[in-house]
């Protein structure tokens, strides 16, 4: 059975909602957006900050791509 946050609790899943708060702070909020091809490129350039560049305490202050690559090789271009 699928379970579903429930609508107006965030603490249903704290995971998520602390990504928005991020990704709405760090983002959402810092950039404008003057085409769809503008916002596409300023969201991948983000996602690939917060993936490869930005340090998450989580995991010892590294950046989730160690996770993935040991050999902290960059993702592939989309």
């Amino acid at each position: 059975m699928l379970d579903f946050s429930r609508p107006s609790k965030s603490t249903d899943n704290a995971y998520i909602e602390a990504f928005n708060g991020r990704f709405r702070a760090e983002c959402l909020n810092t950039h404008w957006f003057l085409t769809l091809a503008d916002a596409r490129e300023k969201l991948e350039e983000w996602r690939r900050y917060y993936n490869e560049d930005r340090p998450h305490g989580a995991i010892g202050n590294k950046p989730p791509i160690t996770l993935m690559n040991p050999g902290d090789a960059p993702s592939p271009s989309p």
